[in-house]
């Protein structure tokens, strides 16, 4: 578990403009909720937040939020970012039990080579970037590693095959597929010679 200390201010402005200001001079607008908690509206200095989740558990890192002078542990739930610029507009944050399970967004790491699926011209189709799971904060994998050597064309990984740790479960059904090898797609006639730079008589496009 990466956990690491993260300031915050209370008594920031509220509307639009004074969010702008205070982006302006390198904060981001915040909240955080929880645990019985009336939500409190914060502010976080933009470069403390970018180091909090720069470690490999990423939004899964345990956070101890320093506001003012009492301590709480959380998780980061909720990002909003620019839609042009990308930059961090407001985050949310929520108070977590050290050992109450709560629900995380792990993501999924294909390990090995597919080589049936490479041999066979196929295609590995990854359907499921990230896997929701149960946890204790302490707990979270920073990432589920699937292993697809074993992977054929027309073949499948399901979640029953992932091998979750210790006290870490998931609501999925066993038999939500996570990976796939995709046989080659046919090509038209049409659709080979246009990439071998020919041309068909007319009318005789069919595969």
């Amino acid at each position: 578990m990466a956990e690491n200390t993260l300031r915050a201010a209370t008594g920031r402005g509220t509307g639009s403009a004074e969010a702008r200001r205070l982006r302006r001079q390198g904060g981001i607008p915040a909240v955080v909720y929880g645990h019985g908690m009336e939500a409190v509206a914060l502010s976080v200095a933009g470069a403390e937040l970018r180091a909090a989740l720069s470690t490999d558990a990423g939004l899964n890192a345990v956070i101890t939020l320093q506001v003012d002078d009492r301590q709480y542990l959380a998780l980061t739930r909720e990002i909003q970012r620019h839609p042009v610029r990308g930059t961090v507009t407001h985050v949310d944050f929520q108070v977590v039990n050290p050992d109450e399970s709560v629900l995380a967004e792990v993501p999924v790491t294909l390990v090995g080579e597919a080589i049936e699926v490479a041999h066979g011209d196929g295609v590995v189709d990854q359907l499921l970037f990230t896997l929701p799971v149960h946890a204790k904060p302490a707990e979270i994998p920073n990432s589920l590693e699937v292993d697809i050597s074993t992977l054929t064309v027309g073949g499948t990984i399901r979640v029953a095959e992932v091998a979750l740790p210790a006290g870490v479960t998931t609501d999925l059904d066993d038999d939500t597929v996570l990976v796939m090898g995709v046989p080659p797609r046919v090509q038209t006639r049409a659709e080979a010679a246009a990439e071998a730079g020919e041309t068909l008589p007319a009318g005789d496009t069919e595969g």
